[in-house]
């Protein structure tokens, strides 16, 4: 072989060999493409993975927030319920408490001025009883004394029938200013009833502040209609009948009479 052959051979040699180095390097750069795009993908789905999971913990604890949020929103609705409830309910309790006392202590006065007309009518009717038995027993010389103190009875009737008059007025006027105070304290226990259920639902302390003090001023309006009925209706009272008649008997009792003005079973009389 010359030595022309040679280099050919050996220039043939090298090009397969270049061409061999370049095809490696070219299988070794897809291979490494391939690698690096499998990374990539390795990679975007593992961020899509986080991502997703993100997602779904932010919408958990979001749903989270917005029960806890119902579920404080929903409690306090219903204390403010229970409370307006409970304001009412002793709104409730107090009225018919005010009620039945006011009913009691009408019918303990009804009681009282109906005992003391019995007694006035007893009394009265004992005192004509004894006049009489006195006109008939004394004869002439009784109507002798009428004749000459038939003025004087007369004036002592007529005293007498005034001062049952009015004895009768004043029992009614305490009756109807009990019976108006009565119906003040009504009106004014159902302002406190509505100032009880405004200061439940009050929304705003500045709400809250102005039923509280509006509450309070109906309270004292109350307690003070409270108080005068209790003192028997603001009045004087209701007094019954003065004196045992004429007492126009000669003698002095042999001791002191303790009996009740007008009892009729009195021994005094």
């Amino acid at each position: 072989m010359t030595g022309r052959e040679n280099n050919m051979a050996e220039q043939k040699e090298s090009s397969v060999l270049f061409s061999l180095k370049e095809l490696m390097t070219l299988e070794e750069d897809r291979i490494k493409q391939e690698e690096a795009d499998k990374q990539r993908q390795v990679q975007a789905q593992l961020h899509a993975q986080q991502e997703a999971e993100r997602r779904q913990r932010e919408a958990e604890e979001a749903r989270f927030r917005a029960e806890e949020e119902r579920k404080r929103a929903e409690d306090l609705r219903q204390r403010e319920e229970n409370m307006r409830l409970e304001a009412i309910r002793q709104g409730e309790i107090e009225k018919a408490r005010v009620d039945a006392e006011n009913r009691a202590r009408m019918e303990a006065m009804q009681k009282q001025q109906e005992h003391e007309r019995n007694l006035t009518a007893l009394t009265q009717d004992k005192k004509k009883k004894t006049l009489t038995y006195m006109l008939v027993g004394g004869g002439i010389l009784l109507f002798v004394v009428l004749i000459g103190g038939g003025f004087g009875i007369k004036t002592m009737l007529d005293s007498r029938a005034a001062s049952d008059k009015k004895h009768q007025e004043e029992m009614k006027a305490s009756e109807e200013k009990l019976a108006k105070l009565q119906s003040d304290l009504a009106s004014q226990q159902d302002e406190v009833e509505k100032l009880n259920a405004s200061l439940a639902t009050a929304k705003t302390d500045t709400e809250r502040d102005i039923a509280k003090k509006a509450l309070e001023a109906a309270q004292a309006k109350a307690n003070a209609t409270k108080a005068a009925i209790s003192a028997g209706g603001g009045g004087g009272g209701v007094r019954p009948p003065t004196g045992n008649g004429g007492g126009g008997g000669g003698g002095k009792p042999a001791k002191p009479c303790n009996c009740t003005p007008g009892d009729p079973l009195c021994s005094c009389l």
